[in-house]
């Protein structure tokens, strides 16, 4: 599976008090080769977790590989914070669609999927999710 790891995911991996924690760490036993991830989800999954090591541990055994270059993709960055300024997007979720834009052949893995269903990359495109089953 090839796939984006937003900030949720990690939660949920490293709280098995979260809702979703089974689900993602079954997912996390399915995967062949790094998910791809950014420094602002990396950030916000450890200050929601309270733990740099956890997040790190996952960087370190090659579950998370972080595949952005922050610098080099402001101008798109900032397009999309225009864009999408009537959602108040946070940063890690830019990072994420740019991201989307880069590696078109990966889906983004999160729990939170209604702000990624209206967000849109290329300025058309959906994006393809990997979300939790909904409850019935």
């Amino acid at each position: 599976m090839r796939g984006i790891a937003d900030t949720g995911l990690i939660v949920a991996l490293g709280n098995r008090h979260d809702q979703h924690h089974s689900w993602a760490a079954h997912l996390a036993k399915s995967l062949n080769e790094p998910l791809l991830t950014c420094e602002s989800v990396l950030s916000e999954a450890a200050f929601h977790l309270g733990s740099s090591s956890y997040v790190l541990s996952l960087v370190q055994d090659e579950l998370l590989q972080v595949a952005f270059d922050f610098a080099a993709n402001l101008p798109q960055l900032r397009e999309l914070a225009r864009r999408y300024a009537d959602r108040q997007p946070d940063l890690a979720d830019l990072c994420l669609v740019r991201m989307s834009e880069l590696y078109p052949r990966h889906s983004i893995i999160t729990v939170d999927e209604s702000d990624f269903r209206v967000y849109r990359r290329n300025k058309r495109e959906a994006i393809p999710l990997i979300c939790p089953p909904r409850a019935n």
